[in-house]
């Protein structure tokens, strides 16, 4: 027994090391968006890291991919669902593929402002809206706003008649296709690494963006008009596989959601002074005009695009719309 017992010990010892390295793994999580880190969406990135490794420390490492530098939008969901990446915000129009209801958030002309789409993304509508994906394996964890959509282009754009033939860069939707169909202009969808290089070469004519990110990826170098038409918004859904989030110990899993829900309304309040410092840094610079429409040309565009409306209605569900237009009131 005397020879026994150091043998013991030594054994206990050995498994006591072993499981004091597995439980000192952390749990990473790979967060990848196409943005800069300037950005609303960049800098709630940032905040997210930051609360989780306050409130977690060793426990969790989050690592933050900006600028498409691991995957652009078009292929982060899949990656995802491969499990190479843990978390990924891309804008509603890349979820089109998934499900059709987020293609609301796409129909030009259906919010008035950041408030209008702040109430309905609230709602009960909107909320269940998150939950639209889980037959996918994806996870809506909240809403993050960029901001309304402004049209730059090379020549001024004033009326809709101004957009006839010219090409448009857009993101993979169907919705936004339609939309420049309305306008007789063409549509090219691309991923939004290239939109800088697409417009510099004059391959394409002009994008629809916030300022925010005209002015973080510098497209107002390379545009000398935009038109601020507000006829859409840009935000993104924060979204995990449901393998991932679901597989994390609960008490993790809830400091996790935490430190996010806190980081998304850091990036929320970020996004509209982000938006008015970029238009302003725009205007200063001298190398953009900022087209203003009066009353009676922006009423062009809304009669020229919303019959789009019409055209998706059955697919998204005309109740969704109507939960989204009653937003404005």
């Amino acid at each position: 027994m005397r020879l026994l017992k150091p043998a013991l010990t030594a054994l206990s010892a050995a498994i006591l090391f072993a499981s004091t390295t597995v439980m000192a793994d952390p749990i990473t999580i790979k967060f990848s968006h196409v943005v800069a880190e300037n950005t609303p969406k960049g800098q709630m990135a940032k905040k997210f890291q930051q609360l989780v490794e306050e409130r977690l420390g060793d426990k969790v490492d989050v690592e933050l991919y900006p600028s498409s530098q691991l995957y652009g939008d078009d292929k982060v969901l899949e990656a995802m669902l491969l499990g190479d990446v843990q978390l990924a915000a891309p804008s509603l129009s890349k979820f089109q593929k998934y499900t059709d209801q987020l293609q609301v958030f796409d129909l030009p002309f259906l919010f008035k402002d950041m408030a209008a789409v702040e109430s309905f993304q609230a709602s009960e509508t909107g909320q269940s809206l998150l939950t639209s994906l889980e037959s996918k394996g994806l996870v809506g964890l909240g809403y993050l706003h960029n901001g309304m959509k402004q049209l730059s282009a090379s020549s001024p754009l004033k009326v809709p008649e101004d957009a006839n033939g010219k090409k448009f860069r857009i993101m993979t939707s169907d919705v936004l296709e339609a939309q420049f169909e309305a306008i007789d202009a063409i549509s090219l969808k691309k991923p939004f690494s290239e939109v800088f290089i697409l417009l510099q070469t004059r391959a394409i004519d002009g994008q629809e963006n916030t300022y925010s990110n005209i002015y973080s990826q510098k497209f107002f170098e390379v545009q000398p008009y935009i038109t601020e038409s507000n006829h859409g918004v840009l935000d993104y859904m924060v979204v995990s596989s449901a393998r991932f989030w679901d597989g994390l110990p609960d008490d993790v899993r809830g400091e996790v959601k935490s430190a996010l829900d806190e980081a998304i309304i850091y990036g929320n309040e970020l996004s509209e002074a982000k938006n008015e410092e970029a238009k302003q840094a725009i205007i200063d610079s001298g190398q953009s005009e900022i087209v203003t429409l009066d009353d009676t040309q922006r009423q062009q565009w809304v009669d020229a695009m919303k019959p789009v409306w019409g055209e998706f209605a059955e697919d998204i569900g005309q109740d969704i719309v109507d939960a989204a237009e009653a937003a404005n009131q």
